[in-house]
């Protein structure tokens, strides 16, 4: 380590000298902190692709190719991420978990204010769709950077009979930013103009996002960063390891790993993202009272998330993801129909889909990450994060409106099952794999 590294390191451990021993409760504290700052900024960026960005940056295309364009410049952080991963676990290893985080954290803040500022295509033309591909660019790599390790050490200081409901405690993140995200963008877009909300309105969502990831980061640094934690990390062996290694050791967990919470991540966007912008282009109702729906959804899918922890610890993790990508398949038969039901069937639609939601999404991180071995488990989790994320969830906006729009809903909930049945198989694969290890 680099000499103004190991000073900067031994001035934080000598200021945070009186933290006590290392908990789960403690621990649980910072997961929730840093998933709910990084689904919040999610749930801003997917929104504005749906309300803003389309006649900010894409004016000069007709509304669903110019949703279509919004939802592949979203995808460029997800493919950016891994990359992303692989440099800043460099940085880890060679300066420091809290080098990396200070970094990530300007990287990631100076992206999302810049977003904030964007100029639309009247004023630079083609070169604003640039700048945002960029900007966006910029947070996925960040957003790489910032895999702090906590969650999987959350994971391994769980008790026995109680991994299930530590599991669910970083999902806990998603539900908490949709309702934060889905609140503001409510109140702004009901309370101002058209005009004004694509002038200024949507910005200050950008402002909250990057105060809100200044104050999760330095909230962890100064956990990750002190003589306990450091400890910890070193006892659990929960370090960096080289990419290549890790995949050529562990790949084939890193693959189910990514697979496993296919179901969760289809049904995630059947629910947020998705039909906001069906809603949005093909009715004449208010995005506002959709953002609503969406957070008394989110209520819902909160406290189903909490109910699968409570699930998992009495039928197993694997068990309940196996039934509930059952139940999506089923749920995926009716949710075309009742999204284009009117009001009770998109109400229908939305409580029924968040409760489904909840129950797999609250243990689609845990049921893999145990399969690492545990020098590899710090790395193996970040990758498995990142590329769930880039199977799952980076193009699932854009497919799933793109069959829509041209095969009609009904394509939507076969991309709802096809997510459903590679949950299936990837469970089922984990457990055969976990049996013939023992």
């Amino acid at each position: 380590m680099s000499g103004a590294s190991a000073t900067f390191e031994q001035t934080t451990r000598v200021a945070d000298s009186g933290h006590g021993d290392v908990s789960p409760g403690e621990i649980a504290i910072g997961v929730v902190i840093g998933r709910t700052s990084e689904f919040f900024d999610f749930f801003v960026y997917a929104i504005a692709s749906v309300l803003v960005f389309p006649k900010l940056v894409f004016p000069y295309l007709d509304p669903l190719t110019g949703t279509l364009y919004s939802f592949a410049i979203f995808a460029l952080a997800f493919i950016a991420r891994p990359f992303g991963t692989a440099i800043f676990m460099a940085i880890d290893r060679n300066y420091g978990r809290s080098i990396k985080l200070t970094i990530t954290l300007f990287l990631l803040g100076t992206c999302t204010v810049a977003i904030a500022f964007l100029p639309g295509h009247e004023q630079i033309g083609w070169v604003s769709a640039l700048l945002l591909a960029i900007f966006r660019i910029g947070q996925g790599l960040a957003l790489g950077g910032e895999w702090d390790g906590l969650p999987s050490l959350l994971a391994m200081n769980a008790p026995v009979n109680r991994r299930g409901w530590y599991a669910m405690i970083p999902q806990l993140g998603a539900p908490l930013g949709l309702m934060v995200a889905a609140a503001l963008f409510a109140y702004f877009a009901a309370n101002l103009s058209s005009e004004d909300f694509l002038e200024w309105g949507w910005r200050y969502p950008f402002f909250v996002a990057f105060a809100i990831n200044v104050v999760a980061l330095f909230a962890r640094l100064r956990m990750v960063d002190t003589p306990e934690y450091i400890e910890h990390f070193e006892q659990q062996e929960l370090e960096p390891m080289p990419i290549g290694e890790t995949l050529r050791k562990e790949g084939f967990h890193v693959v189910i790993g990514a697979f496993a919470p296919l179901a969760s991540f289809a049904l995630f966007h059947m629910v947020t993202v998705f039909p906001l912008s069906w809603i949005f282009l093909y009715t004449d109702q208010s995005p506002s009272r959709f953002l609503v729906i969406e957070l008394i959804g989110s209520i819902v899918g909160l406290i189903t998330i909490v109910l699968s922890g409570y699930v998992a610890d009495r039928v197993g993790r694997r068990n309940l993801l196996s039934a509930t990508a059952a139940a999506i398949a089923v749920f995926s038969g009716f949710a075309p129909q009742m999204l284009n039901g009117g009001d009770i069937g998109e109400i229908t639609f939305m409580v029924s889909g968040f409760i489904l939601l909840g129950l797999s999404f609250g243990q689609s991180s845990g049921a893999v990450a145990s399969n690492f071995a545990k020098i590899y488990r710090y790395t193996g989790s970040a990758l498995t994060t990142d590329l769930a994320w880039l199977v799952g969830a980076g193009f699932a906006p854009f497919i799933a409106l793109w069959l829509s729009s041209h095969f009609g809903l009904m394509a939507a909930g076969v991309y709802l099952l096809s997510g459903a049945v590679c949950t299936y198989l990837a469970v089922a694969m984990s457990r055969q794999l976990e049996s013939h290890d023992q």
